[in-house]
């Protein structure tokens, strides 16, 4: 039977189940049967997607607008309009919530739901279906309610068994963030809103008993409020078994005993904890009004890593206002000391209505025009510094936070009067890798495994058989493919068949369970 109402996005990739359509999902009320659920991500053909969506006859289409899939959005609307200028298209999500005047998909959509979209896109659809008694709205832009969040229907149920077998659980204790960091949305928010605990942990146990054993959390303060977060860690800790995976993103300097105590019972493999570290320099922390002691920072960081068995990832971001790259190469040096597990480096991006637009002329910020919006010049970091950070950030990914070289990376970044400087030493590797390959992607295992060889003995002048050894130790353990690298050949007496579990490296894992 046609669907009245259509609920649409693009995920990035399959594993990620979009939590926002099944909020408004759960909210439709005498809606529910004609409305569906439908996602995609961003590989699948945009002219086949839109075809799949008027099969389902819809009066109404509402499409979720994020970051990762606006330009893939954009093209779906206009063809979606083209096809079928008669349905209604809503359009919602943080990319279409902010500055919204001179975007192309919102002139060709009918209507937009800034903001909070959990109650106010049912009403919408009512409005437009004739259910309301009340006159279409003559605005396209309409701001969402925010209601208390006990007036919103939780959407859990909403996972299907699909989901819960194949894909992340997002989850959510809490809603907005107290704190003010500039480059993030969240800055926007007054406070943090918890949701009601003991409504949620038996929403969690219902997951549960239907099979559910990964569970990401995007509460951005998750220990916020630690009589909540403990009671929250002891739900998983009563209920572990092999195969439980919980993630949660931390405040870095929060980090009382009581919930050491409790992170301290996970075994290994169960429990990741998100850092949000950005930037280690006072002077720019206090020009994105962000609160954090550093001291208290790295102490927790080292903590955790040698009284726990969490899987600690940390984030760092370049190109913020007013860093240079002393100063990023100190706080990398400062954040790599702590041995966490890995480190995310990213560039900063301009998320439409995050503050941080507000130092765009005052430190000479230049963003690129499209999404993602990656700032692409700073007065203290120009195009070029900014374009060889890309590089860092990326090979960083691909070599050190692939976790297929960590003999090799540790070697390359060990502390020595000749390399006093982690970051410098890996900056040297990625300007010569570049300069060697022009390639930043397509880099197979056996590539990679040569070209560090060659940089460490030739370039760095260490021991051969030192080098050769590690990366045959960090080869055998985790890539060992139908083809020896060049450097290998006569010491790799017989190539390993992959183990599928074995190689998945630790990155994809984190981002096929957390995006």
């Amino acid at each position: 039977m046609p669907s009245s109402i259509v609920l649409a996005t693009l995920n990035a990739r399959y594993i990620h189940a979009a939590l926002g359509l099944r909020y408004l999902m759960a909210n439709m009320g005498d809606l529910a049967p004609v409305t569906v659920l439908r996602e995609f991500t961003l590989q699948s053909k945009i002219h086949e997607v839109a075809d799949t969506l008027l099969a389902e006859s819809p009066r109404i289409i509402g499409l979720g607008v994020y970051i990762w899939n606006a330009p893939q959005t954009l093209e779906l609307v206009r063809l979606l309009k083209d096809k079928s200028p008669e349905t209604r298209i809503i359009l919602g999500g943080p990319e279409v919530s902010y500055e919204y005047d001179q975007q192309e998909i919102v002139r060709l959509a009918d209507y937009v739901i800034t903001g909070w979209g959990d109650i106010s896109f049912a009403k919408l659809c009512r409005n437009l279906l004739g259910l309301s008694g009340q006159p279409k709205p003559l605005m396209k832009i309409m701001v969402g309610e925010q209601p208390p969040l006990d007036e919103i229907a939780l959407p859990y149920a909403q996972y299907s068994d699909t989901d819960l077998a194949q894909r992340v659980l997002y989850v959510e204790a809490s809603r907005g963030c107290p704190f003010k960091c500039e480059f993030c949305l969240s800055s926007l928010d007054k406070t943090a809103w918890a949701f009601d605990l003991e409504l949620l942990l038996s929403e969690l146990q219902i997951l549960y008993e239907r099979g559910a054993r990964t569970f990401k959390f995007v509460d951005r303060t998750f220990n916020l409020k630690i009589e909540a977060s403990a009671r929250i860690l002891q739900f998983f800790l009563d209920r572990m078994s092999s195969d439980l995976f919980v993630h949660f993103e931390v405040i870095p300097d929060h980090l009382p005993d009581k919930l050491k105590n409790l992170i301290s019972q996970f075994p290994a493999g169960a429990l990741q904890l998100e850092v949000g570290v950005q930037s280690l320099n006072p002077t720019v922390q206090q020009i994105i009004s962000r609160r954090q002691n550093n001291e208290k920072t790295l102490e927790n960081l080292r903590w955790l890593v040698n009284e726990s068995k969490a899987h600690l990832h940390a984030d760092l971001i370049f190109g913020l206002p007013d860093e240079n790259l002393e100063s990023i190469a100190e706080g990398f040096d400062k954040l790599y000391a702590t041995q966490v597990h890995e480190i995310q480096l990213g560039i900063l991006k301009r998320l439409r209505g995050a503050p941080i637009a507000r130092h765009t002329a005052p430190y000479g910020m230049v963003y690129d025009d499209q999404p993602p919006y990656t700032v692409r010049q700073t007065h203290a970091l120009d195009a070029d510094t900014l374009q060889r950070l890309t590089r860092v950030a990326r090979y960083w990914d691909v070599i050190a936070n692939s976790g297929r070289f960590p003999r090799t990376v540790a070697i390359m970044l060990q502390v020595t009067p000749e390399n006093p400087s982690p970051f410098r030493a890996w900056l040297g590797f990625c300007d010569w890798f570049w300069h060697t390959t022009h390639k930043t992607h397509g880099l197979s295992p056996e590539c990679l495994v040569d070209s560090l060889f060659d940089y460490l003995t030739i370039q760095r002048k260490m021991a051969v058989e030192t080098v050769r050894q590690n990366l045959l130790e960090d080869y055998t353990a985790t890539s060992a493919r139908a083809a020896i690298p060049n450097c290998l050949r006569g010491v790799l007496k017989q190539v390993q068949a992959p183990n599928p579990r074995k190689s998945k490296t630790s990155l994809t894992q984190r981002q096929e369970r957390h995006g």
